[in-house]
């Protein structure tokens, strides 16, 4: 499944901007996946956290193989040493554990923060070990699908910015700037900035950050 929006997101955008107008041109329509499973994408988020999307992909599909469903119980069962032998470190084995206790045992209501704002959904899940705010976000985008998330602290997107705008660094408050220009749509502005990051436009250069 792909994250999903249409024209009407995109048209909004490039009637706010002219360059990003011209970017969603070159690039056209974004296929990127989406986990709608919240449990399982809370697991796959704190596997991937500050290692490459190739060790991801790797790791995540060694559990996918070993436990075939990715569930509290299969968790919990594995145990933090078999969960490390899949390829994470010890601290990554322990917050998954303790993810699913909490869900097991009813400590956290996953399923019930679906119905929130993506701002108390921030805080809830960030009150879970390992998961910071970041994560959060990644969380609402890449599996609730929330068309306003705008991460700050994604370096990909200010690189993307960067590009874009010519910026050599991006500020809270020029990121803001440009928050409120692509609001209620900033998901959809966030996919366009990564290809950018990602290289997608050949002729756009990065303008390193002037700290």
């Amino acid at each position: 499944m792909y994250f999903n929006y249409s024209e009407n997101e995109t048209e909004y955008l490039k009637s706010k901007c002219k360059k990003l107008s011209c970017i969603i041109d070159k690039i056209g329509h974004i296929e990127r996946e989406v986990d709608k499973d919240l449990f399982s994408a809370v697991v796959h988020h704190i596997i991937g956290q500050q290692i490459s999307t190739k060790a991801q992909v790797t790791i995540w599909k060694r559990f996918q193989d070993n436990l075939k469903n990715i569930n509290a119980d299969t968790l919990i069962n594995a145990g933090i040493e078999n969960l490390q032998a899949l390829g994470i470190s010890y601290k990554k084995a322990q917050y998954i554990l303790d993810f699913a206790k909490k869900v097991k045992d009813e400590e956290f209501d996953l399923e019930s923060i679906r119905e929130k704002s993506d701002e108390e959904v921030i805080k809830e899940l960030s009150s879970l070990k390992g998961i910071g705010i970041w994560t959060a976000e990644m969380l609402l985008l890449f599996c609730m699908e929330r068309k306003n998330v705008f991460s700050y602290n994604d370096l990909a997107i200010q690189r993307g910015i960067r590009m874009v705008y010519h910026h050599k660094k991006i500020t809270r408050a020029l990121f803001e700037k440009y928050r409120k220009r692509f609001s209620p749509y900033c998901s959809i502005a966030s996919l366009y900035f990564w290809e950018v990051a990602g290289g997608k436009i050949a002729d756009l250069k990065d303008y390193p950050p002037n700290y």
